[in-house]
C-alpha cells in the first residue's frame, strides 16, 4: 500500500433516549450531576482552556483492511462528560505505520459536537491486513497520546497463531484496574476482548469491595439518564491503566447488563423500578447511546453488539448480545426456564449464530459470551455456601437449582444452539465468557445429566472479574478459602467442569494455534493496590477435533 493520503468518514454513535432497579432512587438523585464534582474528578489541565485529550484515545474491531479510532476531546474545562455543553470541535486524525509518524497512510478529520458529547470515531480503511498502526488525534493545536494498532489478517491467510488478552467485570470502586496494566505491559496481544460490565451503574457505595469503597466513581447517584451514564463511561476513561491497554492494542467488546442495569432484559431489568426511575425504554435507550458514544465498537446491527470478526483462516470470532432480546429471567418456582417460548438471544441473533457457525471455514469458531453456558447446577452446594453465593448471583437466596440470568434459564435456545453443533459435526467451538466473577474451564454438554457418557458440543473458558467481588469477597474470608470448599462440591455435582476458582480477580490471555485452542489465567495479589503484581495461575486446553478441555501446565 502506498503512502498517499486516506480520508475516512466517522460515525458518531447511535442517537436514541435511555432507563434502571432494586430500591428506589429518588427522582432528585437521578438527574445530570454539572460542572462542579465532575471537574474535580476529572485529570487536571491547562488553565489555558485549550482542547484536551482527557479520555485517552482506543481502537477496536479490526477488520484486514481498516480499524475504527476512537476518541473525546474536551473542547473547554466547562465540556466536561455528561455536560451537554461546548462548542463544536474540529478534530483531525492521522494514522501511520511507525511511531514517529514518518510513514503516513491515511489521515481526516471530524468535528466533535455537544450532540455527541464530543466523542468522535473514525471507520479507517484502505489499511493492509496484519500490520500494526499508530494513530493519534489532534485539535487546536493539541495532540492526543500516541497508540498502536493492528488490523486482523486476510481472510483467507494462513496464519499461524493469535494471541487475545480476555477481561470482564471492572468495577471502578472495587479496586484499581491492574489486569488492563498487566495486558498492556505484554506487547504480544493482537487485540483483547472484552466480555461485558465495562462499567457498572450503582450509586457510590453500593457495590463496592468487601462493602468499602476504594476510589469513588462519578456521578455518585445511579446512573439512569443519558448524561449519567456519560458522566460514568468518562469517569472510567480518566483510568491509567485502561487508557494504557486502549493505548496498546484494539479492543473488541460486547455489553452485558451493567452497562444498563443488574440482570437487565429486553423490557426492564432487577435494578430498574419503571416510574420512579423513568421508563425502561428511554433508560436503555440512553446506555446505548453513550456505550456506542464512548466504545470503539462498531454495531452491526443498530443498537446491538452482536455481529462476527474474521481473522484469516484460522478463526472467527462471534460476538454475542445477550441483554437486548432476552426475555425476562425465570422465576424458578414456577418452573419455566425450559419453556421454548422464552430467549436468551432472540429469533434472529440465534439463527445469525447458527447459520454463521455452520457456514464457517476456520479452523476455530470462537464466541463471544457475556453469559456462561455450560450448565451449573447450584442447589448441590451446602447452605453455608449456597447462600453467599445465591448473593453474588442475584438468586433467592432459601435455595435454587440453576442461575435463572444465564444460558441455565433459557434451556430451549440452549439445547437448540448445541443440537445444531452436533447434527452438523461442527467442531473446535469455544465458548469465552464472563460475568460469573470466577474462572472455570468447562466442556459444553449436550446433556449435562449424562455427561460423561454423552457428548460435549464446545468447551468454554470464563474469566474471573477484573475487580467486581467473588465468592470470598462476599463471604468476608481470606482468598482462597471458599475455593477450597466449594470448587470440589461443585465439580462433583458438574462433571463436565475441569476447573473452576471462585475467589480470585485476574485476566485471561488466549493463544490460539492450528493445533489447540488454549486459556492462560492470571491473577492479582490485590486488587484494592494500584501497584497489584501479577501471576500465571493455571492453563487450560482444548486440542482441534475433541470438544474437550484438559490441563496443560505451562502458560504460552
Amino acid at each position: 500500500m502506498t503512502s498517499r493520503y486516506r480520508s475516512s468518514e466517522g460515525s458518531q454513535g447511535l442517537n436514541s433516549p435511555s432507563p434502571r432497579r432494586r430500591t428506589v432512587v429518588k427522582a432528585a438523585a437521578a438527574t445530570a450531576v454539572l460542572a462542579g464534582p465532575l471537574a474535580a474528578a476529572l485529570p487536571a489541565r491547562a488553565a489555558t482552556d485549550a482542547p484536551a485529550f482527557l479520555h485517552g484515545v482506543a481502537s477496536g474491531d479490526p477488520l484486514p483492511d481498516g480499524i475504527l479510532l476512537w476518541t473525546r476531546v474536551t473542547p473547554t474545562s466547562a465540556a466536561i462528560p455528561g455536560s451537554g455543553v461546548g462548542p463544536d470541535t474540529e478534530v483531525s486524525w492521522t494514522v501511520a505505520k511507525d511511531k514517529a509518524f514518518t510513514t503516513i497512510v491515511s489521515k481526516g478529520s471530524l468535528t466533535a459536537t455537544a450532540a455527541s458529547d464530543h466523542t468522535v470515531k473514525a471507520d479507517i480503511r484502505g489499511l493492509e491486513p496484519a500490520t500494526d498502526y499508530w494513530f493519534r488525534f489532534s485539535a487546536g493545536g493539541t495532540d492526543s497520546p500516541v497508540a498502536r494498532t493492528r488490523t486482523a489478517p486476510a481472510a483467507n491467510a494462513a496464519v499461524a497463531g493469535l494471541r487475545f488478552g480476555v477481561v470482564t467485570c471492572a468495577n471502578w470502586e472495587a479496586g484499581y484496574f491492574s489486569s488492563y496494566r498487566h495486558l498492556a505491559a505484554r506487547g504480544d496481544l493482537d487485540a483483547w476482548l472484552h466480555l461485558g460490565d465495562y462499567i457498572y451503574e450503582y450509586k457510590s457505595g453500593e457495590y463496592a469491595a468487601r462493602g468499602t469503597v476504594v476510589r469513588p466513581h462519578s456521578p455518585a447517584n445511579e446512573i439512569i439518564t443519558l448524561a449519567d451514564y456519560r458522566t460514568r463511561h468518562g469517569k472510567y476513561k480518566t483510568d491509567p491503566d485502561l487508557q494504557a491497554l486502549h493505548h496498546k492494542a484494539p479492543v473488541v467488546a460486547i455489553w452485558d447488563d451493567h452497562e444498563f442495569a443488574d440482570n437487565a432484559w429486553s423490557g426492564g431489568a432487577v435494578n430498574h423500578t419503571e416510574g420512579a426511575e423513568g421508563t425502561w425504554t428511554a433508560r436503555q435507550a440512553a446506555a446505548k447511546q453513550a456505550y456506542f458514544e464512548w466504545m470503539p465498537v462498531r454495531p452491526a446491527i443498530e443498537g446491538t453488539t452482536y455481529r462476527r470478526l474474521r481473522f484469516g483462516k484460522l478463526a472467527d470470532l462471534s460476538l454475542l448480545d445477550l441483554r437486548s432480546f432476552r426475555s425476562q429471567q425465570a422465576s424458578t418456582a414456577s418452573g419455566t426456564v425450559d419453556d421454548p417460548n422464552r430467549t436468551i438471544t432472540g429469533r434472529a441473533q440465534l439463527d445469525w449464530l447458527k447459520a454463521g457457525l455452520k457456514a464457517s471455514d476456520t479452523t476455530w469458531r470462537l464466541v463471544g459470551n457475556s453469559v456462561m453456558i455450560a450448565p451449573f447446577v447450584i442447589g448441590s452446594l451446602t447452605a453455608d455456601l449456597l447462600k453467599p453465593l445465591a448473593k453474588l448471583l442475584d438468586l433467592p437466596q432459601d435455595g435454587i437449582g440453576v442461575n435463572t440470568d444465564q444460558w441455565d434459564g433459557y434451556t430451549d435456545d440452549r439445547r437448540e444452539l448445541l443440537a445444531h453443533l452436533r447434527s452438523n459435526a461442527i467442531g473446535n467451538t469455544v465458548f469465552l465468557t464472563g460475568d460469573i466473577h470466577m474462572s472455570w474451564a468447562n466442556d459444553v454438554p449436550v446433556d449435562a445429566g449424562t455427561y460423561p457418557l454423552s457428548a460435549s458440543a464446545a468447551t468454554e473458558f470464563v474469566i474471573t472479574s477484573v475487580t467486581s467481588d467473588n465468592l470470598d469477597d462476599i463471604v468476608k474470608v481470606p482468598e482462597g478459602t471458599v475455593s477450597a470448599i466449594a470448587a470440589p462440591l461443585i465439580q462433583i455435582a458438574n462433571r463436565h467442569v475441569h476447573w473452576v476458582d471462585t475467589d480470585r480477580h485476574g485476566y485471561g490471555v488466549l493463544d490460539i494455534t492450528a493445533d489447540r485452542a488454549q486459556m492462560d489465567y492470571y491473577v492479582l495479589s490485590d486488587r484494592t493496590n494500584a501497584n497489584a503484581t501479577s501471576s500465571w495461575a493455571r492453563s487450560y486446553r482444548t486440542r482441534t477435533g475433541t470438544q474437550k478441555v484438559e490441563r496443560t501446565y505451562d502458560p504460552v
